[in-house]
């Protein structure tokens, strides 16, 4: 419990067990939030065999200070699909537990901006989503089109997306979708089938991002799968930026985007700042670059005359490197700086070369690839290649152990154009 929070100020005390708030049963996280929302609450709590009530007072949504044995309240939701892309199951083995687990959690989906693809929630727990209004959700749809979803998801209830789906938007839930597109199973026609069936549903479905599928070198016994062509993508990119132009001229929107990958894999050019409005689907790489590189544009406009730069090296995905490259050395010429650095592109070997993203970009390969290379007085690499809030890389190498074996110091960087120029110019 948090020291002078409301619950501790009323006397809640540790180990005591919530049972209601304001008469509502409390069962999980989202229950707690939304109904600890209100400024008058009785709370029923329970420790042992006693049960007692404690009324208290604090402003509109503000957090009561409550602590529970987990974030959700609750065990997270497995995942209930064989989907033929999964990534999980092309993960190699002798890895960390944690990364084999496959959440489908309608709670992490508000919460945490998780992807689910609605196939293990119960008409109460669909119910309970409109009458909450949990809102946005993140919704895995890949197709629309019942027969191929099944395939796709491993799933006989797969076909019952789009019913839910328009049950969400009937109340007014908003809904944020992604489709992992797999040469000749969801493209091409179904593709568009499934544009046309989501651009129905808009203002409800806010925004779908269209991105290739992954694919590791681990897939021994899994579905026969290829990634696209540098055509095949260019394809894709051709269809959906057709479509969400005309959703652009009849809804105001233009909903759908590929992913920065798509137009890496497609050898095209990426679409100008403008082109992602609201940047709603950064988290599946969805104008990741272009917004990096506004970002750096701002950072150079405006910052202090005469900068200097110790010498650095940078270690990203082999998809970003030009791109990188390319910024890096713009924003010496603007600051009439000579800039001395390395960009390093790091061939995945732990996945496979098919995966070019640096999110992916393990511990092992950067030593592998780096270690005698000219890498100045500091390595820059993406934070995101870190598991989140922790010093370990993917393979459970830890980041000081990359910084010993090279000789220099690592340091994870955000993804974010001024945290970058901060940093390589020790702003």
């Amino acid at each position: 419990m948090t020291p002078g929070s409301p619950a501790a100020r009323a006397g809640v005390r540790a180990g005591e067990t919530l049972l209601s708030i304001n008469g509502h049963p409390i069962r999980d996280v989202l229950d707690y939030k939304f109904y600890a929302y209100d400024p008058h609450l009785e709370l029923e709590l329970q420790e042992g065999e006693r049960r007692r009530c404690v009324r208290l007072g604090k402003d509109a949504g503000e957090d009561l200070g409550l602590e529970f044995e987990t974030y959700l309240m609750d065990r997270a939701r497995g995942c209930a699909n064989r989907c033929v892309f999964c990534f999980v199951d092309q993960m190699p083995p002798g890895m960390r537990e944690t990364l084999y687990f496959k959440d489908d959690d309608a709670r992490l989906s508000f919460l945490m901006g998780n992807y689910i693809t609605l196939t293990n929630l119960s008409a109460r727990e669909r119910q309970r989503i409109c009458e909450l209004r949990i809102s946005p959700i993140n919704i895995s749809v890949h197709a629309t089109d019942p027969e191929v979803r099944r395939l796709l998801l491993g799933n006989r209830r797969a076909g019952e997306c789009m019913e839910h789906m328009r049950g969400f938007a009937q109340a007014g839930i908003v809904m944020n979708c992604q489709i992992v597109a797999c040469p000749g199973l969801n493209d091409g026609a179904v593709l568009r089938q499934s544009m046309e069936d989501l651009a129905a549903l808009y203002p409800q479905v806010k925004s779908v991002s269209v991105v290739p599928v992954g694919i590791t070198r681990h897939r021994a016994g899994l579905y026969p799968l290829r990634p696209y062509t540098q055509a095949e993508a260019a394809a894709v990119v051709e269809q959906v930026e057709a479509f969400a132009q005309t959703c652009l001229e009849e809804q105001g929107s233009r909903i759908f985007w590929c992913s920065d990958e798509f137009y890496l894999q497609g050898g095209l050019a990426l679409p100008e700042d403008e082109y992602f409005e609201d940047y709603t689907q950064l988290e599946n790489g969805v104008g990741m670059l272009r917004l990096l590189e506004t970002e750096w544009k701002g950072a150079c406009l405006t910052a202090p005359q005469a900068l200097s730069a110790p010498p650095f090296s940078l270690a990203t995905g082999v998809a970003a490197a030009p791109f990188l490259q390319e910024i890096i050395d713009r924003a010496g010429e603007s600051c009439h700086t000579d800039l001395n650095y390395q960009v390093y592109p790091i061939v995945n070997r732990f996945f496979g070369e098919t995966i070019t993203v640096a999110g992916l970009i393990t511990g092992q390969d950067l030593m592998d690839q780096l270690r005698g290379q000219d890498l100045g007085e500091r390595l820059l690499i993406a934070q995101n290649m870190l598991r989140h809030g922790e010093r370990v890389f993917l393979d459970d190498v830890s980041l000081e152990e990359v910084s010993q074996t090279l000789g220099v110091p690592v340091i994870p960087v955000p993804q974010d154009g001024f945290a970058l120029f901060d940093a390589i110019f020790q702003l």
